[in-house]
């Protein structure tokens, strides 16, 4: 898998522009390397919560009731 193979199922996943996602550095992992971190360590850790993203994303189409059993 390419770099831009990469950004633009990350963009396709989530949504977002293709620029945010090259911007964000997404990259491939050696699963090999394992002390693989491409991070300093004095930047604050940026994370993301997939579920949050997710329940930001639903949008009922029609209203449901609260009561269905």
């Amino acid at each position: 898998m390419t770099q831009h193979q990469l950004d633009r199922l990350v963009a396709q996943a989530t949504g977002e522009d293709i620029r945010e996602i090259k911007h964000l550095g997404f990259s491939l992992a050696d699963p090999m390397e394992i002390d693989f971190d491409p991070e300093p360590d004095d930047f604050p850790v940026r994370l993301l919560d997939w579920d949050n993203v997710g329940l930001e994303r639903m949008i009922a189409v029609v209203e449901q009731p609260s009561n269905v059993r």
